[in-house]
């Protein structure tokens, strides 16, 4: 067991942040932390770890527990370069050889005439002591573990003195999560780790977390990477933490089971209120039956309550629906090139869509690439140069701004929404605010003050009245609670006309499209399928399948390779094979020298180990190397 919290309470002045919060985390299990913006998530967190006070409750946390933290949104500030900030991670590792070094120089001055003299004793469980914790930590990989990490979180292309001063602020968070995965703490505790990373990052630090060794505790609103981390969910809602067993998709359905028993408790007892309220007003003023009326009187002065789950646990309503039907070709994109500012840098060029009525897809690339910008010049908001975009008959559209731009910032949510509609009843109006949680004095608050996630479903809102039969979202889930996510997932599901959206959001592009647009800067590549069906075509591509998967030219293209150079490319090849037999060797007898250094013979011997160590030493040193060749060779 590495933390465990009984009766937890915090609040600010009046304010109840939580109270009777009781959880356990134990070693080498994995967390999530989820509940709505606000809810106390990150509060939580800084009192387990002892960064905050409570105000009632009881913590237990292991002694000399190492702990390595992710906050929200951090990066490494420092002034030192990359490679430097990663080899401060094993710090403790280089101080052991050290030591180790000057043991050894002790050792050998006491000579082995003084094997048995206590001092030499001493001095060799000492050695053995530091050699035991090298080994432990993976010692002689420190620069092939630097290597892999880095490359992992997408610097394999920066030189490994770059200053991490000049990085941008989503680099300086990715190197502070592969600083702290380099530590290796018995405690993992990451704040929405998955911010600033792309899709080819996000799932090397899945499969690198599903054999993480430690504890990972994470807050995310990322819901696929709480399926493939987490099992276990703790949810903090009203105050209280539930507990659930499993990834994220197990926690909706026992979500789900929970609702239907609760409202089914809820029916019952309501039952069984009225059943003795009933028996009580008849029976209280005769003479005859007062005792049994206040004795159930009493039964209901004293019954808890169940409240009305249906009460507790609003949801937003959507709906989209269309007043007429395009026909079947929606959209044209020909050859287009999507350019920006005066000076019409272009972002992406090459652009070509065909899309068909019912057609529901997901467009992504990597930032920067221009798809909001592409969306923009499909509807003309930007102009186009080159290329042809266009528009089916009776194509209606209703766009949904990233940020929300297109609402007006000093109009009353009410009036942003009846001065587009006025032709609808002002108790229409509240109804549909209404939906969406927008209700009572809020519907009064000027769009520029009310949360993030309350314009979205502003924005919601106008999309839902206009009924056009073509959707376009740029990224529609970024300000959205997770109930909130899962009931736009299903209206979007259900909606029978066409939807193009953009979005990082896994899980939605795992859930609604039909076929995934990839934006690159040269054109679009079209895949077949949801999102784990573009991961297998693009994400987990060995090299050798992704050459196949290239169209082969004709020689006239240029393509044509002479004698010479295919000999070149068959030696290539076989260099290659070569150093992956090496690698698989020298990994195996790097694990057998590591064997052999934990026996009896070699561990009271000195000599011994410090052959041993020398050829552990040349044999990680000659790893290193093939690692270095293998890794120019295929790249």
């Amino acid at each position: 067991m590495l933390i465990s919290a009984k009766g937890l309470k915090k609040s600010f002045s009046d304010n109840v942040i939580f109270e009777n919060v009781s959880l356990t985390i134990e070693d080498r299990c994995r967390y999530g932390l989820i509940g709505v913006n606000g809810a106390g998530k990150s509060t939580l967190i800084s009192v387990l770890l002892g960064e905050a006070d409570y105000d009632e409750g009881e913590i237990y946390r292991k002694n000399g527990m190492s702990i390595g933290v992710l906050k929200q949104n951090s990066g490494l500030v420092r002034d030192s370069s990359i490679i430097a900030e990663m080899r401060k991670a094993f710090e403790d590792v280089e101080k052991a050889e050290k030591d180790m070094r000057r043991i050894e120089g002790e050792l050998a001055a006491l000579g082995n005439d003084n094997a048995d003299n206590s001092e030499y004793k001493r001095l060799s469980s000492e050695y053995a002591s530091k050699q035991a914790y090298i080994d432990s930590r993976d010692g002689y990989n420190i620069d092939v573990k630097i290597k892999t990490v880095l490359n992992g979180m997408g610097f394999s292309d920066k030189e490994l003195d770059t200053p991490i001063n000049i990085l941008s602020g989503g680099e300086k968070t990715r190197l502070a999560i592969a600083r702290l995965l380099l530590e290796e703490p018995e405690l993992l505790v990451l704040d929405e780790p998955t911010n600033h990373l792309d899709f080819k990052t996000l799932n090397w630090l899945e499969n690198y977390l599903i054999d993480y060794k430690g504890a990972i505790f994470v807050v995310s609103h990322d819901r696929y990477f709480l399926d493939k981390i987490v099992d276990n969910i703790f949810e903090i809602e009203r105050c209280g933490l539930n507990t659930f067993k499993g990834n994220y998709s197990a926690y909706l359905v026992q979500k789900a089971e929970r609702y239907e028993r609760r409202l089914k408790e809820y029916a019952a007892q309501q039952e069984e209120i009225s059943r003795l309220q009933t028996y009580v007003d008849k029976n209280m003023a005769r003479a005859s039956t007062s005792a049994s009326a206040k004795s159930r009187q009493k039964i209901l002065d004293n019954m808890e309550i169940i409240e009305n789950p249906e009460y507790t646990e609003k949801k937003i309503r959507l709906k989209f629906e269309k007043i007429k039907d395009p026909y079947k070709d929606v959209l044209t994109v020909s050859d287009l090139t999507v350019a920006v500012g005066e000076e019409r840098k272009e972002l992406c060029s090459h652009i070509n869509l065909d899309i068909k009525k019912g057609d529901k897809i997901a467009v992504i690339g990597d930032n920067g690439i221009g798809k909001s910008s592409l969306f923009k010049t499909i509807q003309g908001i930007i102009p186009h140069y080159t290329g042809d975009v266009q528009w089916g008959k009776n194509a209606t559209i209703s766009y949904y701004e990233q940020e929300n731009l297109n609402l007006s910032p000093d109009k009353m949510a009410i009036d942003e929404l009846w001065d587009r509609f006025p032709h609808i009843p002002e108790a229409q109006i509240r109804r549909v605010l209404g939906n969406v949680l927008l209700t009572k004095e809020e519907v009064y608050r000027p769009v520029k003050v009310i949360s993030g996630g309350e314009r979205a479903r502003l924005a919601l809102c106008i999309i839902m009245l206009e009924k056009s039969n073509v959707l376009l979202l740029d990224e529609p889930t970024n300000h959205l609670d997770l109930n909130s996510k899962e009931v736009l997932e299903d209206a979007l599901s259900e909606f029978d006309g066409t939807v193009i959206f953009i979005s990082h959001d896994r899980y939605l592009l795992n859930k609604v499209p039909d076929k995934i647009i990839e934006i690159t800067k040269s054109g679009a590549v079209v895949y077949d399928g949801n999102y784990e069906y573009y991961k297998e075509k693009a994400l987990d591509v060995k090299p050798d399948a992704e050459e196949k998967k290239q169209p082969v030219k004709k020689k006239s293209e240029g393509t044509y390779r002479s004698k010479e150079q295919r000999k070149a490319d068959v030696a290539k090849k076989n260099k290659i094979r070569e150093l992956e037999d090496e690698i698989s060797y020298l990994e195996k007898r790097i694990s057998e020298i590591e064997q052999e250094m934990a026996s009896e013979e070699v561990y009271s011997s000195f000599e011994l180990m410090q052959e041993k160590s020398i050829q552990l030493e040349e044999a990680n040193n000659r790893l290193e190397e093939c690692f270095e060749e293998w890794e120019e060779l295929s790249s």
